[in-house]
């Protein structure tokens, strides 16, 4: 079930989360052979989340530490990373339509199958959701393990490092999606961040007449614009509201996503667009807020959360695969597992503002 390379040793390293400021790059045993309905993939390139900076500075956040996950029995330590690609190295019984040797991605919402949620097409929200990387064993490894209903077969000319970008681009085509037909729609995005990033990509490859980006940082903004926003508004220079509506015609813009996750950006958010507009809650908020709720009564507009993807990776390859997407303006890092503590952690840590999406690769740097 291994390669002759893998037959001739039984470890390999590992990023691996032991605590608050404790990830500790270290031998580990490969995983065992992939189970039924299972694959093993020997990864190429995998990207640091904002999730995996949460548990590097604060943890634990999602890791399970006081009981074992109840789908995949982790506790306490585990191996991190979950926005990745790479080749299937083996299969586990009963798998069929992949072949050994087949660039994939994989979804990372592993999930029971069995709950209401998972019966009725919604398994990002499964009662047992289980992220790689998170509550199993992820990618910041040589070879990790994966259910095959989760994989992506990509395409010949796809590149290989962009294949660590469809995983935060299918949360952005996620909640794209959430807000309902944007084709020559005036969309707003509150922060430009990775996920903010991703989000107006999208909704330009979606069809949006125009993206309008709120955000503070230059360094930000310039990326805003790369990736394909149409104005960038700065609020702590302006009127934003003012601006917004400047730039929509007096109404508001139809469709806004909150990609932050602070309370004063919630409501932000909501204020830039029109009555029975729609805004998606995409950001992962801390703290609670108040809101007056007759703001939505009086207004009639619409509220939604928006939480990972439920196979938005195929939209994704495809939209890159088209050029529609293009992932150069993400990728400000590329590095080795090694290094992943000075060159990524703390890199993001100190210097957050200058990057998006530092890749890693746990191999030799894998061909771009």
């Amino acid at each position: 079930m291994t390669s002759s390379t893998d037959a001739y040793r039984d470890t390999m390293r590992a990023a691996v989360w032991h605590g608050r400021h404790d990830i500790r790059v270290e031998t580990v045993p490969l995983p065992d052979a992939p189970p039924e309905g299972w694959v093993q993939i020997r990864v190429h390139w995998c990207g640091i989340c904002g999730s995996d900076l949460h548990e590097y500075l604060a943890g634990p956040v999602f890791i399970p530490v006081d009981t074992p996950h109840p789908l995949t029995g982790i506790q306490g330590q585990c191996i991190l990373g979950h926005e990745f690609c790479g080749e299937i190295a083996a299969l586990g019984a009963g798998v069929q339509g992949f072949a050994v040797g087949e660039r994939v991605a994989a979804d990372a919402c592993q999930h029971c199958g069995h709950c209401y949620y998972c019966t009725h097409g919604m398994y990002n929200i499964c009662e047992n959701l289980a992220f790689t990387g998170l509550m199993n064993n992820g990618a910041f490894a040589e070879l990790v393990n994966v259910p095959a209903n989760l994989l992506y077969k990509l395409p010949d000319n796809f590149p290989t490092e962009a294949g660590a970008l469809i995983e935060p681009l299918a949360v952005g085509m996620h909640a794209v999606k959430k807000a309902g037909n944007l084709l020559g729609q005036h969309v707003v995005v509150v922060g430009a961040g990775t996920i903010g990033l991703c989000t107006i990509a999208c909704a330009r490859a979606a069809g949006a007449a125009q993206v309008i980006a709120l955000e503070m940082s230059a360094a930000r903004k310039a990326r805003a614009k790369a990736v394909g926003a149409s104005h960038v508004i700065d609020p702590s220079a302006c009127d934003a509201l003012a601006e917004v509506r400047r730039l929509t015609g007096g109404l508001g813009a139809d469709a806004s996503f909150e990609c932050i996750g602070h309370k004063d950006t919630a409501k932000l958010a909501i204020d830039t667009i029109r009555k029975a507009g729609t805004c998606v809650m995409v950001g992962i908020f801390e703290e609670p807020s108040s809101f007056n709720f007759f703001d939505l009564v009086s207004t009639e507009k619409h509220v939604i959360g928006s939480l990972a993807y439920n196979g938005e990776f195929a939209d994704v390859i495809a939209f890159i695969a088209d050029g529609r997407i293009d992932v150069t303006p993400f990728i400000t890092g590329r590095i080795q597992l090694e290094d992943i503590v000075d060159k990524g952690f703390e890199q993001l840590v100190h210097h957050k503002e200058n990057n998006v999406k530092i890749i890693v690769s746990p191999g030799e740097l894998a061909t771009v």
